[in-house]
């Protein structure tokens, strides 16, 4: 078991476990944006400041918050 991207065991605390970002084309990230290992952004995306990215984002969405949840899809 792991958390985020460290061992639980503390012998194993040190041990990190990466995972690929994906951020996908004409994406906008504001300021502060963190995004947790493993996930994926979809194109046309917009991740607002200050938002903790958790979770895959689909594409033409806005998100919002921590942890970023979905406020609206964007059309066009």
């Amino acid at each position: 078991m792991a958390t985020l991207n460290h061992d639980l065991a503390p012998s194993r605390r040190t041990d990190m476990h990466p995972a690929r970002i994906v951020i996908g084309r004409n994406v906008w990230l504001g300021a502060n944006v963190t995004v947790l290992p493993g996930v994926t952004i979809g194109d046309d995306a917009v991740v607002a400041a200050a938002s903790v990215v958790t979770k895959d984002v689909p594409e033409k969405s806005v998100v919002v918050g921590s942890p970023a949840r979905l406020v609206r899809l964007l059309t066009s």
